[in-house]
This record gives C-alpha cells, sequence and structure tokens, in this order.
C-alpha cells in the first residue's frame, strides 16, 4: 500500500462520490495503491450514507462515523489512527482540492522531505476569506520560524513517521508542518491547484480565524518552551520582579536620606504612584515565578513518557 488518504467530511454529500471517483482516476493513471478513510464529522445530511456505499462498493474504502461534531483535528486523528501505509496524503471533501495533485505532491517527498504542504497560489475564495488567511499565514511563519504561504491548506502529504510523533486537538490540525518542523522534520511546500466550491457551504467564520489566533499563541509556546516553560515564564517573572525591587529599594534610598540622614525635606513617599506600581511589579515577578516553576514540575512528572527529541534513524543492532 503506498498511500493512505484520510477525508474529513462535514456535511458534504453531495460532493463525495465525485471525490471518490477522482480519487481513483489519479489511482487508476499512476498505478497506485490506497487506503481511502472518510471520517464523518457528525454530519446531518446524508453523507454517512453516501459513505457507507462507497465502502460497500470499493474495498479501499474505510469510513467512520462520529457521534457528533468533534472538530476536523479530531476527524483527522481518528483517520490517522486507521492508516496502514507509510505515506499519509489529507484532503478537504469540498472538491476544492484536486486529487490529481497527488503524484507532485509524492515527487516531492521522494525528493528526501518528509512533509509537503500545499500552496494554494491562485486561490479561487471570497475577498473575506483570502486576506485574514494570508495575515493568519504571515504571523504562523513570523512566530514559528517555518516560512510557507499557506499553513491552512487541506492537502498535505506526510510520512507517516510524522503522526507518531505530534498530537493534534482544538484547531492544532492547521499546525501540522509547524508540529512537524518543530520536531526536526523537513517540511517544503508545493503550489497546488485550487477549485471554486461546488456544493455546500463554507466553515469559515470570525470564530475559527479567532481560536486559530489562540491555538497559534499556543503553538508557538508548545514548539519554543514546552520542554522548558520557566525559561519564558521565568524571564518575565525575573523582569517584573527585577523592576519592582528597583522601585522599591529606590524608594528605600529615598526614604532613609529624607528620614535618618535628612539630606532632604521630610516627604511621605507613601502616596507615591511609583510605590504602587513597585508593588504590583514585585507580586506579579513573584507570581509569575511560581507558575514557571510549577510548570516545570509539571513537565518533568507528567511528560516523563514524551520525549524530547526525534530520531530519524538507527544504524542496525
Amino acid at each position: 500500500m503506498h498511500v493512505s488518504i484520510v477525508v474529513p467530511v462535514l456535511n458534504e454529500a453531495d460532493s463525495l462520490r465525485e471525490l471518490h471517483r477522482q480519487i481513483g482516476d489519479v489511482a487508476t493513471q499512476h498505478a497506485l495503491e490506497l487506503q481511502i478513510i472518510f471520517v464523518d464529522d457528525g454530519s446531518h445530511d446524508t453523507s454517512w450514507t453516501t459513505l457507507q456505499e462507497l465502502a460497500a462498493a470499493d474495498p479501499r474504502v474505510q469510513a467512520i462515523r462520529f457521534r457528533r461534531n468533534f472538530g476536523k483535528a479530531a476527524a483527522l486523528t481518528a483517520g490517522l489512527r486507521e492508516s496502514r501505509a507509510p505515506l499519509i496524503l489529507t484532503i478537504d471533501a469540498d472538491l476544492q482540492d484536486d486529487p490529481a495533485e497527488l503524484p507532485k505532491l509524492l515527487a516531492r517527498i521522494y525528493d528526501g522531505y518528509d512533509v509537503v504542504n500545499g500552496w494554494k497560489q491562485r486561490r479561487l475564495d471570497p475577498w473575506h476569506k483570502v486576506y485574514p488567511s494570508r495575515v493568519f499565514n504571515w504571523l504562523v511563519s513570523r512566530l514559528t520560524g517555518l516560512k510557507l504561504h499557506d499553513h491552512n491548506c487541506g492537502l498535505k502529504l506526510f510520512r507517516a513517521e510524522v503522526t507518531q510523533e505530534i498530537r493534534l486537538y482544538g484547531e492544532l490540525h492547521r499546525f501540522i508542518p509547524v508540529l512537524a518542523h518543530a520536531r526536526g522534520f523537513r517540511v517544503t511546500e508545493l503550489p497546488v491547484n485550487h477549485r471554486p466550491r461546488q456544493h455546500g457551504t463554507s466553515k469559515y467564520g470570525f470564530r475559527r480565524f479567532q481560536r486559530g489566533f489562540l491555538d497559534l499563541l499556543t503553538v508557538a509556546f508548545l514548539t519554543g518552551y514546552g520542554q522548558r516553560p520557566q525559561h519564558v515564564l521565568g524571564a518575565v517573572g525575573l523582569t517584573f520582579f527585577g523592576l519592582g525591587m528597583l522601585g522599591l529599594g529606590y524608594l528605600g534610598v529615598l526614604w532613609l536620606l529624607m528620614n535618618v540622614f535628612h539630606a532632604f525635606p521630610a516627604d511621605p513617599i507613601g502616596p507615591r504612584p511609583l510605590l504602587l506600581y513597585s508593588i504590583v511589579a514585585t507580586v506579579l515577578g513573584a507570581q509569575a515565578l511560581s507558575l514557571g516553576l510549577l510548570a516545570e514540575l509539571i513537565v518533568h512528572y507528567v511528560g516523563r513518557d514524551t520525549d524530547a527529541y526525534s530520531v530519524a534513524e538507527r544504524t542496525p543492532q
């Protein structure tokens, strides 16, 4: 078996048969052995009935149905767990991703890459999806260090080893290349054909963009400081604690000069805003340092079964 294709489905009954036909055409033209895994993420239309019919007619097809909508990351995770091929392709079910791009993606994998991310260079979507997506992709590239034009493209091809070392939840499915890159896998991108929507409605909305941004902060923290949280929390804590102690030290010396050495006329320091700011900064700094220590304890005890490294290959034993 060459490739496992994982297809998350949400109310895509009108496009499933055509997608299956196009995937079959690609497999026939290029002599590919495929495992096709459809995951119905709580659809309310006839998607599940269609998937049952496709699975009954084609032994390559496997279908999974969720009890309710759990999100695309959960659907992909379920599909990835069922995959048996050394290479895995993810593709959306709305026909905007073109299965005919699979041979080009395979060629890049055979060049030595571990993840090939699709790039919808000519994107056929409304402007209110295109421009926020460009901003989002720019932020992801800047915060994670992995520069891609289209992090959220549904068309991705990667080696099975990648799925063994990354965990998807929330909205982290769009960060598969970032998570793989953080583990040392070789990631590249390839321009792919993007087609206009023919059936169904877009799942895009402001709440999705909002959740994506929050997940971006999570990924940036996990990839940069997931194994050493004190490095970021401690740095923040030391900064605030240091500023607070400087302010309190200055006020303490000033009080001594006024009330003990009488170098200046006595003037109470209690009403001064600097006193309040210094106390607040000191408390915040101490809290951040404490949180950093607690986070280190959690990583130490809970993360014992998670390796902090990734092995590419081993010599024969």
